[in-house]
């Protein structure tokens, strides 16, 4: 009697690590999988988005801000079904910035868009891409596959180019900053000829603050050589951004 209540015992434990390791074993699956999120960017306005299960608030992912013509990084997670099967719905939550008003302020545009998750790549769920067009349109796509594989099953292949509006605009951010630094030097060149004492005892405070070890071998700031090494790297440093000044308005766009 002992040892069928032993054996049946065993059964039932025998049953239940069956129905623990089963599903690992046999290659059964869960009916969702945990997906990475990204975001590609192929307008010339920033953008940050949120992806949500309207059947479940729970399953959410993304947040992340995405500069004009760029992808995100990785984000974790979003689950999506084993098998893909029509009707399956993601909602997009996209907001971009206008370009600045006079008064500094940027005009912040919200959209929301529930989309379909188009067939899965290869017959399985992939990472989950969210995507705004050149048009600022907002889709989803599901891919292991990157924007420049072959495989890629978005409409648009490759990975965002900045327009050339866009790119004339940054240069001209360069060549406005690198203008500021001529006119920095020659300003400090002009205050070191008409008052040379006043000008080398401001670097000198300064430097004595924050870099000494590059005064170290002057006895302070009217030492002659100190006013000529002021000089000289005034010069060199206007020589620089001048040259880079030259060479960014010849490789402007």
């Amino acid at each position: 009697m002992k040892s069928k209540v032993f054996a049946l015992m065993g059964y039932r434990r025998l049953a239940a690590l069956c129905a623990i390791a089963l599903p690992a074993l046999t290659g059964c699956a869960k009916e969702n999988v945990p997906v990475s999120i990204h975001g590609v960017n192929y307008t010339a306005q920033e953008f940050t988005y949120t992806i949500v299960d309207p059947n479940n608030k729970k399953n959410f992912g993304g947040g992340e801000l995405i500069a004009p013509f760029s992808a995100g990084g990785t984000m974790c997670c979003y689950e999506l079904p084993t098998k893909w099967r029509a009707g399956i719905q993601v909602q997009i939550n996209g907001t971009h910035w206008l370009p600045e008003k006079p008064d500094g302020s940027l005009p912040e545009v919200k959209e929301t868009k529930l989309v379909e998750v188009p067939r899965y790549v290869d017959g399985k769920p992939g990472e989950l891409w969210v995507l705004r067009g050149a048009d600022g349109t907002l889709s989803l796509v599901s891919s292991d596959y990157q924007p420049d594989h072959a495989k890629w099953p978005g409409k648009v292949k490759g990975w965002p180019i900045p327009s050339l509006e866009y790119q004339r605009e940054r240069w001209d951010l360069y060549i406005k900053h690198e203008e500021g630094g001529v006119r920095l030097f020659q300003k400090l060149l002009k205050e070191l000829q008409t008052s040379p004492m006043t000008r080398a005892a401001e670097e000198w405070a300064f430097s004595k603050e924050r870099e000494p070890e590059t005064i170290s071998q002057f006895t302070g700031s009217q030492d002659p050589k100190y006013l000529a090494h002021l000089k000289q790297d005034y010069e060199e440093g206007l020589q620089r951004s001048e040259k880079k000044l030259k060479e960014l308005k010849e490789r402007r766009p």
